[in-house]
């Protein structure tokens, strides 16, 4: 599932193409990274429903959990785009 920060990258790629095409290895590789950080993410969103779980429904507990889970989120989705760039910025040899 691609985010609505993907989906409007990908229009505005569509729109205004920046840079040379990438190769077929470079998709490949790009898909590897989306799919390694989306299991990350994944598995954050698991372990916070645990821990909120374990928070025997304290609001303050609960909440905290949710921020992090969200700070993590952002880090993870920020690291994925930017590997991602690095890949696609790779000139081919």
């Amino acid at each position: 599932m691609k985010s609505a920060y993907e989906l409007a990258m990908e229009r505005l790629e569509k729109e205004s193409p920046s840079g040379p095409p990438i190769t077929e290895e470079q998709k490949k590789e790009i898909a590897e990274i989306g799919e390694k950080y989306e299991a990350q993410i994944a598995q954050a969103k698991i372990m916070a429903d645990e821990k909120i779980a374990s928070a025997m429904g304290d609001p303050q507990i609960i909440q905290q959990i949710q921020a992090e889970m969200a700070h993590e989120i952002i880090k993870l989705e920020s690291e994925r785009e930017s590997k991602k760039q690095k890949v696609r910025d790779r000139t081919s040899s």
